[in-house]
């Protein structure tokens, strides 16, 4: 494994570049990003020359993302550019562990806190894999895909502020900075392969038949039936960058007709499964979502009188 030959706080041009070879080293696909940003620094379609890595047709920054020395030192001898690492081309699954945009809410998890509790319920330590602190404060940890495998971005899929970056993503790799701050390693590890248990849950959905949406039969009051009925269908119809989010907060509202004594907790679970399958999440995201927003319902609801 190389180590880093760059000063992480250092946005000269000869850092940078060595930030870029750094990661080449390591097999991963570099490109340009524009200085102090995290957007690509490479000409877009309407600008085409039509030339190079262009003769046959617009190549975007997924294609022309490279690991050749030569090619990165020429690149980033025109500037302190920031470097992206093209994932989906690198082999590589990083998942985005975010902060919290409403920093005034210091009871809001963070990504990291979020993946934390994730890797406990299903009875696995957090990764001790290669992991960059990134300018907001967050991490990425970085996972080897396995060979054949295409892995797509996703966004809320494993939880609240977990986002995943592989094929037709990218990340600011470490050694890049930005006004929020720089990209720093937090553990040089290597990047692991992707835990079986985490691949199982990032697996695209197979198309379900779309039908009605049939609830288990069960006592309880009208309120929370209805209630039940309603969170349920909104589940079930929830947009894909949204689905795990919002069976994590139809779930924590019904809740509380649980914790009141009106529903039995296995069939609100039965019922909010159903609904999350049908809107394409797998039944690990389902189970692991429907335990952490009941659980977390029960904690923190009120009494009957007081709601």
């Amino acid at each position: 494994m190389t180590q880093p030959t760059h000063n992480p706080r250092d946005p000269s041009p000869r850092h940078l570049r060595n930030a870029a070879l750094d990661a080449a080293a390591r097999g991963w696909h570099v490109f340009p990003l524009r200085p102090g940003t995290k957007r690509p620094a490479l000409h877009g379609e309407a600008a085409c020359p039509g030339t190079g890595q262009c003769a046959g047709g617009h190549s975007k920054w997924e294609q022309r993302a490279t690991t050749d020395p030569a090619r990165i030192r020429a690149a980033w001898s025109a500037g302190a550019f920031n470097v992206g690492i093209a994932t989906g081309p690198s082999g590589l699954l990083v998942v985005d562990l975010d902060m919290p945009k409403d920093k005034s809410n210091g009871d809001a998890p963070c990504g990291a806190a979020t993946f934390a509790a994730l890797c406990e319920r299903t009875g696995h330590a957090v990764p001790n894999t290669y992991r960059v602190r990134t300018a907001s404060g967050g991490q990425h940890l970085y996972f080897a895909i396995p060979e054949g495998t295409q892995l797509a971005n996703t966004a809320g899929t494993i939880g609240e502020l977990v986002d995943t970056r592989a094929w037709g993503g990218y990340v600011v790799a470490a050694g890049s900075t930005t006004n929020s701050g720089p990209y720093e390693v937090l553990s040089d590890s290597v990047a692991l392969p992707l835990p079986g248990w985490l691949h199982t849950i990032l697996k695209p959905t197979p198309v379900r038949a779309t039908g009605p949406l049939r609830l288990p039969a069960a006592d309880g009051s009208r309120a929370a039936l209805a209630a039940l009925d309603a969170e349920c269908a909104i589940v079930a119809a929830a947009p894909d960058k949204q689905r795990n989010t919002t069976l994590n907060r139809c779930a924590f509202k019904v809740g509380r007709f649980v914790a009141w004594g009106d529903l039995p907790r296995h069939v609100v679970e039965e019922a909010f499964q159903g609904a999350g399958e049908a809107s394409g999440l797998t039944p690990a995201e389902c189970r692991a979502t429907i335990r952490s927003a009941l659980d977390s319902s029960a904690r923190t609801v009120r009494p009957r009188e007081a709601a």
